[in-house]
């Protein structure tokens, strides 16, 4: 199901409506993190509807996609340190229930065991919020990934290094490994949200609407579930099909 809004505040404000109803829906829930760009307006929107009108966020658990390896939680290109800058720090989730993987584990393979063992323990995701990258890759699941992974760590491709490059002072920076939950995982979430905006999110857009289900597109994995909803701007729209739009509600 498309989702297609005018703007980017639109885009955000919808997404994060859509967060803040699953969770009084159900408390209790198991929610999937992503990070980016695209999420810093949707957080906003979702902690300024919480200011205005607070929730009891005891019981929900969260799930992070992904970490670069080799960054502490402290450094300030970490997801970690983005997450409770831009949400976490400003609401009463208990730590014990923020998950997000460790980049600086002593033992990388038995800590991505451990972390999708902790999502199937909590019976998968209730809701998985994603963005999408310019090559096709959810979480860091680059093209080639198998659908059947789970938690795993992978080697971030050139493009994804240079796309990510503008939040390091320099693209040597950029980290060229990180751990990122697998598809299937993703894959088990009860509902996914999938979150793209802007003209650099054109193309690949298009591509995954033609494309068939194929590993070289991690995206198109997305189109065996049964609850996934698609939520563009006009921008990132900009050259799918009339069908799109028709499907659109």
């Amino acid at each position: 199901m498309y989702k297609i809004f005018d703007t980017v505040d639109e885009v955000s404000l919808y997404t994060a409506q859509r967060l803040l109803e699953k969770i009084k829906a159900a408390p209790s829930a198991v929610m999937g993190l992503a990070t980016g760009s695209t999420m810093e307006p949707v957080y906003a929107q979702l902690l300024g509807a919480l200011q205005q009108s607070p929730v009891d966020l005891s019981q929900l658990t969260t799930f992070n996609l992904d970490e670069y390896i080799g960054l502490s939680a402290e450094h300030p290109q970490s997801y970690n340190y983005y997450m409770c800058q831009h949400l976490f720090n400003q609401l009463n989730i208990p730590k014990h229930n923020i998950h997000l993987p460790d980049g600086l584990a002593s033992d990388i393979e038995a800590a991505c065991l451990a972390y999708s063992n902790a999502i199937q323990t909590m019976g998968g995701m209730d809701l998985q919020l994603l963005g999408i990258g310019s090559n096709g890759h959810i979480g860091f699941n680059e093209p080639q990934t198998c659908f059947n992974s789970r938690t795993h760590v992978v080697e971030l491709s050139e493009q994804t290094r240079i796309d990510n490059g503008r939040f390091f002072v320099e693209q040597s920076e950029v980290p060229t490994l990180a751990i990122t939950m697998g598809i299937k995982d993703i894959l088990e979430a009860k509902e996914i949200i999938l979150v793209a905006t802007g003209r650099n999110k054109t193309d690949i857009m298009a591509q995954l609407f033609s494309s068939e289900i194929d590993e070289r597109l991690p995206a198109s994995a997305l189109k065996q579930h049964s609850n996934l909803t698609i939520v563009l701007d006009r921008e990132a729209a900009a050259l799918l099909p009339e069908q799109a739009f028709k499907n659109a509600v």
